[in-house]
């Protein structure tokens, strides 16, 4: 099994390195992961720069962009073969909800997945990396499954997994979740800078919105492990009826607003 991992917060990050220490003896992996911390990214690409890779000092891999350039790069000439699997974390905090529309680690798995492979995007639930090394394990251990189960290599899916920061025995069990919903981000934050401008943060994201059983937060808030599939399509099939009745109206000529 070859096994591509990625990240959002670079490659010298605790949570990569736990990543590849848990599978290094199952599996060949690489990892191609950005220079640094590139959280919130999404499905971002560099287009009008270029793009170097070098090796750290860690025997990985690292690339001057976005997670999702790094494993498009790593897909299309890097490697020099197709990788059954694409890993993307471990992440230092949760990607749930909304989250997972901003997530560079979300992100760099997505792109896996546009190229037809099978894919999983792992975080971790609290920020700070604790019991970082259960969470590893838990991860080795449901990519032998699912590898057992003959899952990798055949059609592509889309995996985001949260894991709860506890020890390995205390872990609850996956649970299938659909996606929460946080209420909006908390105001902007303003400071001023050394020379009198105005500067802007963006501020933290809000408490859960919904947290309904079903969902990743309610799933993880009980000690369990959160698997949500993703899809890429965006589009609204619930309205599209309600739509192609306003789309032919704003087609029908000599019509004006009123």
């Amino acid at each position: 099994m070859k096994i591509l991992i990625s990240n959002d917060d670079g490659y010298q990050a605790p949570g990569l390195v736990a990543l590849y220490d848990a599978l290094k003896d199952v599996a060949e992996v690489e990892v191609v992961a950005p220079e640094q911390n590139n959280s919130a990214k999404s499905n971002a690409l560099t287009l009008h720069t270029p793009l170097y890779v070098s090796r750290g000092s860690n025997g990985f891999r690292y690339i001057n962009g976005t997670p999702a350039d790094c494993v498009h790069v790593a897909v299309t000439g890097l490697l020099g073969y197709r990788p059954d699997l694409v890993l993307s974390g471990i992440n230092n905090g949760a990607n749930m909800g909304d989250d997972t529309i901003y997530s560079g680690t979300v992100g760099a798995a997505m792109e896996g997945y546009l190229f037809g492979i099978p894919a999983i995007a792992f975080s971790q639930v609290e920020r700070n990396w604790g019991h970082l090394q259960a969470a590893a394990q838990k991860a080795r251990d449901l990519v032998l499954q699912m590898s057992t189960q003959n899952l990798i290599g055949a059609s592509p899916w889309l995996l985001n997994i949260n894991i709860p920061n506890l020890p390995f025995d205390e872990l609850g069990h996956v649970k299938l979740c659909r996606l929460g919903r946080r209420h909006s981000a908390e105001a902007v934050i303003t400071q001023t800078n050394p020379r009198g401008e105005t500067m802007y943060w963006i501020g933290a994201a809000g408490p859960s919105k919904d947290d309904a059983e079903g969902t990743d937060f309610h799933a993880t808030t009980q000690g369990h492990i959160s698997m949500t599939p993703l899809k890429v399509d965006l589009t609204d099939h619930d309205h599209l009826g309600y739509w192609a009745q306003t789309a032919a109206r704003l087609s029908e000529p000599g019509k004006s607003p009123a």
